[in-house]
């Protein structure tokens, strides 16, 4: 049996999806089915909304197509044949696709009784598929815009062996219990709010604690590798924009002006241009180069209401920005400089795995001459090099006005997350006409380079809610200690504890509730807090206390042997000092 690429088998089971939802709903109306990362989905049309048995029915379907072996063939027709054929089974949004590719001929797939508007590829036949799963519904606008009729999306999956799957579920299933919405909520971090809207983020008491906690760190090692902090306002003139090109570019995913004195403003989408005036405030020389800019901005994109997912899509996100402005020259040692910046961070926070992508020129439209392109893709290549990195080449993936390097982060259940971007920027140089005096006295353009370690603190405050699945680290964790009394008189003893060590940042609570003890114990376990102190009499009079780390008894110590023990605790863990996430 010839052996297919995994999209092509997922590609291939959206077709016998949709055959099955045919069977089921013979008046369904199809848009879209394409394989995706871990699977594939179909969007339709349907006269009633789906439920989870119709789910088992559908996937009993398909099933049974799998066994028919049904060959898959390809069929090349006119432009007439497709409009007639589409417009006879009453297809609107095939006839939509066919509208907007506007060629002279199209490409169909059959198999069995079923036949679809596609360019494939396929397998040879349905029971070269495997197993497959169907695993839920959703809605979605056709084409992404709530202008359009909203379809139901079913999402499937398939791989060649049943083992496959039945990792693939378990996984689906653990990442059921690390949702960062779910633990988010129970452990009192963060919520979103209908009366607020969308996408718009509560900071709580304890995440926003641990949100500090986070931001300070980036600060002390920003400030030990070399940057200055700018800060920069949530709105900008239009003219801003203007040059900067977003308003031709991007305003698609800006929002509407707001006019103050005849003039229009809008919410920032990003930081870069209010750097890039900070740059131009001031006339610099090659002695002052390179500059270092670098911000925790606030940005507001716009994002339709059917894309927004908890803390990892949200319509208003920090970014942990930076600008490095340097020149040609410097370029090589700058991009060197970051990636170890970002590895290193990203390691302190526990992600040790990760999958470094370098995109390069794209082959037709981009800003720069060749030159450019050719020594900071080398740049960016001999950065790679040095760390020694195993590294992939997205070639021609580049944006327009610059080559990247993208960095992956894996996991505690192995799932990939985009993190870090190293963007070089040959355009807004250009457009801002930035420019600094060269050893020659003459002007010369810089290089600017786009740099983000965790993309958003928002997004990445998500993904270590997943990634820990709730139970951080002490340095991070909201809440370190929890002290437990279990008699009246330990009340006085236990406010002492906490005064003095919260004078000394420890972050500790007092749990004095009438519970008694054992349930007071599986509160720790459900709230995940790393330690706790059971407080009494004994404990008093001797002036020793036990310190537990779970059910594991850490030691015994004085009073201030346990602060000192809990300062430690406490000190954010140098690059070299990284701890396992489990």
């Amino acid at each position: 049996m010839v052996a297919f690429p995994i999209e092509v088998i997922r590609h291939s089971a959206a077709h016998v999806l949709a055959q099955a939802v045919l069977e089921l709903f013979p008046e369904a109306k199809l848009g879209i089915g394409p394989s995706i990362e871990d699977g594939f989905y179909y969007d339709f049309e349907l006269p009633r909304s789906l439920s989870d048995d119709d789910l088992i029915d559908l996937e009993r379907r398909m099933n049974v197509i799998l066994v028919q072996d049904q060959p898959f063939s390809q069929l090349e027709w006119t432009a007439e044949e497709a409009v007639a054929y589409m417009t006879e089974k009453r297809q609107s949004y095939k006839l939509d696709i066919i509208k907007d590719l506007n060629l002279p001929t199209y490409s169909f797939f059959k198999n069995g009784p079923f036949l679809d508007l596609c360019k494939g590829p396929h397998v040879a036949s349905t029971g070269q598929i495997g197993v497959i799963k169907l695993l839920k519904v959703s809605g979605a606008y056709w084409r992404g815009s709530e202008k359009n009729p909203m379809l139901q999306r079913i999402y499937g999956t398939a791989f060649c062996a049943r083992e496959d799957l039945d990792r693939h579920l378990l996984k689906l299933e653990e990442a059921k219990k690390r949702d960062h919405r779910l633990l988010g909520k129970d452990l009192g971090l963060f919520s979103i709010q209908e009366d607020i809207g969308g996408g718009l983020i509560l900071w709580h008491p304890k995440g926003a604690r641990m949100r500090y906690l986070m931001e300070e760190y980036w600060r002390q090692v920003h400030l030990r590798s070399g940057y200055e902090f700018v800060n920069s306002p949530h709105v900008g003139l239009s003219k801003l924009w203007h040059t900067s090109g977003h308003l031709d570019f991007y305003q698609e995913n800006m929002y509407s002006s707001i006019r103050v004195e005849e003039q229009e403003y809008y919410l920032k989408p990003m930081n870069c241009p209010f750097h890039i005036m900070v740059y131009k405030d001031k006339g610099y020389s090659y002695r002052h180069l390179p500059l270092r800019f670098a911000e925790l901005g606030t940005v507001y994109r716009y994002e339709r209401s059917g894309v927004l997912h908890g803390l990892m899509r949200v319509r208003g996100f920090t970014q942990d920005d930076a600008h490095i402005i340097c020149t040609p020259e410097q370029v090589q040692d700058e991009i060197l400089t970051v990636m170890k910046l970002c590895l290193d961070v990203l390691s302190v926070f526990g992600f040790q795995k990760v999958e470094v992508y370098l995109s390069t020129r794209p082959k037709e439209k981009f800003v720069g001459d060749l030159e450019q392109w050719a020594q900071a893709e080398n740049a960016l290549r001999q950065a790679i090099d040095i760390l020694g990195i195993d590294y992939q080449v997205d070639d021609g993936g580049g944006a327009f006005y610059g080559p990247k390097i993208d960095i992956k982060i894996e996991d505690a259940i192995g799932r990939q997350w985009q993190c870090s971007t190293v963007q070089f920027d040959f355009n807004l140089p250009d457009r801002f006409d930035m420019t600094y005096i060269g050893v020659d006295g003459k002007k010369h353009r810089p290089y600017m380079i786009h740099r983000a370690l965790w993309g958003s603190v928002e997004r990445f405050f998500g993904i270590l809610i997943e990634h820990y699945e709730g139970k951080f680290p002490a340095w991070l964790a909201p809440v370190q200690v929890r002290l437990l009394t279990v008699s009246e008189t330990a009340e006085s003893y236990a406010l002492f504890l906490k005064k003095s060590w919260m004078a000394h940042g420890i972050r500790v609570e007092l749990d004095h509730s009438n519970d008694k003890i054992g349930a007071k114990i599986r509160k720790i376990f459900l709230d995940k807090i790393p330690y706790h102190i059971v407080l009494g009499d004994r404990e008093i009079q001797s002036k020793m206390i036990c310190v537990k780390q779970g059910n594991k008894e850490v030691g015994s110590f004085g009073i201030e042997e346990a602060r000192d023990f809990f300062l430690s605790e406490s000190a954010y863990p140098d690059f070299l000092d990284v701890a396992s996430p489990h």
